[in-house]
């Protein structure tokens, strides 16, 4: 049991599960006591133990029953509640049947007889689909249905109606065959189980036998490229990337506090005493900054812009005051929601609210209406961050409403996922954006936005 246990919690690592070597002698001291007679006590013992994150729970149950199942389908012998004629009768159909199914002949038998495949039959089905080659879990599907067609499996259903219509012909009453065929059905969704089981257990055995390959940091994991899994923990872990970035921050507004010399005020001060320096001036003028976010939110922007509100509204202790809007082919004001709303709740409300959608991003059109309705927000002390990657589709770019911005604002930055090389390319404007700007950040994963917002935090 203590080599199984082991192998489970290695496969649960290479599964991505986070397992300390504490917990798992905690897990082993646990079992010592509930033990292992009582499945549902033990599985609790395991799971209260090993898992610290509800999005692990879901990998838990799933591989849970892979190293601890019995892997023995609930079958029945389907002649064992025959009279002695109908017996006769589905041997003689069973006859009639095998001149044309001899190849079917031993899975019909074990459909009947309610008898799971041996040990060896898996094995050696396993041989021929190659399942000693599958190298994640994500392949278990269709490594599943390769097994299933080693097995003749998905030729089930129909040998079962030919059975049943043999029977039929032959003169079994109808109750008898609807009893027949519920039976019949059930010991093959058995089988069909036992096969997800074996081959789920053997896969992961192989992850645990091997050594879990290093992860990437997410932090350096593009945008483009993240897994469901690996969305869930950015999620998770943008409210501490927050906190490193305030303590950052708050660190340097102490710094600004005490401030540096500034000698041109010192002088002045010091007039009085014949300019000897008996009075110290210093220089204190670090200012928050005050922010209006353009955010594209079309399907190649979409988690971009979703890190940096939760991260930006996550830092509103550092920030003198924020207008956020996002677009697709039309701009609209969000900044109530992040007012009412803590801000992870904020951004999946505006996400769910504004789905995307596929060819119709157009900046120009959203510039246009932001110039109409919303440029008194801006003033000589607001940066304004444009995130997006200047894609229009080939609509109207509108440059002459990114001039006024920027001459209205005291900046205008970009943040844009895609590097300098694609710029101009297809239906980017970028090219024609970027003079039109004070900088343009590449944003290409969580680390490079970080690092943008601390600059931005950084000269106020």
């Amino acid at each position: 049991m203590n080599k199984r246990m082991v192998d489970f919690i290695r496969a649960l690592r290479a599964a991505g599960v986070r397992v300390s070597l504490a917990e798992s002698i905690d897990a082993m001291h646990g079992v010592d006591v509930i033990g292992v007679q009582q499945r549902e006590l033990f599985r609790a013992a395991l799971k209260t133990t090993l898992i610290k994150e509800s999005r692990d729970q879901k990998i838990f149950d799933e591989y849970f029953p892979l190293f601890f199942g019995s892997q023995q389908p609930n079958m029945q012998d389907a002649a064992g509640n025959m009279t002695p004629q109908q017996q006769q009768m589905l041997q003689q159909a069973l006859q009639a049947l095998m001149g044309n199914l001899q190849a079917l002949q031993q899975l019909l038998n074990q459909l009947l007889r309610g008898q799971p495949f041996s040990r060896q039959q898996l094995d050696d089905a396993a041989q021929r689909a190659g399942l000693d080659q599958a190298s994640d879990m994500s392949q278990r599907p269709w490594m599943e249905r390769r097994m299933q067609r080693q097995l003749s499996m998905p030729q089930m259903q129909e040998l079962i109606d030919q059975l049943l219509e043999q029977l039929q012909q032959m003169g079994m009453d109808r109750q008898s065959l609807e009893a027949l065929r519920e039976m019949l059905e059930q010991n093959a969704e058995g089988l069909s189980e036992q096969v997800s089981e074996y081959t789920g257990a053997a896969m992961a055995q192989r992850m645990a036998n091997r050594e879990p390959e290093p992860k990437p940091d997410l932090l350096d994991v593009p945008f483009t490229r993240l897994s469901d899994s690996e969305v869930d923990a950015i999620r998770e872990e943008i409210r501490r990337l927050a906190a490193r970035l305030r303590s950052r921050a708050a660190l340097r507004q102490r710094r600004a506090n005490a401030g540096t010399l500034d000698p041109r005020k010192m002088m002045r001060a010091n007039m009085r005493y014949d300019a000897v320096p008996m009075e110290l001036r210093f220089k204190t003028h670090h200012v928050k900054p005050a922010l209006v976010l353009i955010c594209d939110i079309s399907t190649s922007m979409r988690y971009c812009a979703e890190f940096l509100l939760t991260l930006i509204y996550e830092l509103q202790d550092q920030v003198a005051r924020t207008n956020s809007f996002v677009f697709i082919s039309d701009i609209v004001d969000i900044s109530m929601v992040f007012n009412e709303m803590h801000p992870q709740d904020a951004v999946e409300r505006v996400l769910t609210e504004n789905r995307p959608g596929y060819y119709n991003t157009d900046l120009g059109s959203a510039l246009a209406t932001f110039r109409q309705e919303h440029m008194g927000c801006l003033t000589s002390k607001t940066t304004v961050i444009i995130v997006g990657d200047g894609r229009n589709n080939f609509n109207d770019p509108r440059l002459d409403i990114i001039q006024e911005i920027w001459h209205k604002s005291r900046r205008l930055l970009w943040f844009n996922p895609e590097p300098p090389a694609q710029w101009g390319t297809g239906d980017s404007d970028m090219r024609a954006y970027a003079p039109l700007s004070n900088g343009v950040y590449r944003v290409s994963n969580l680390r490079e936005l970080s690092a943008a917002v601390d600059r931005i935090l950084a000269d106020g």
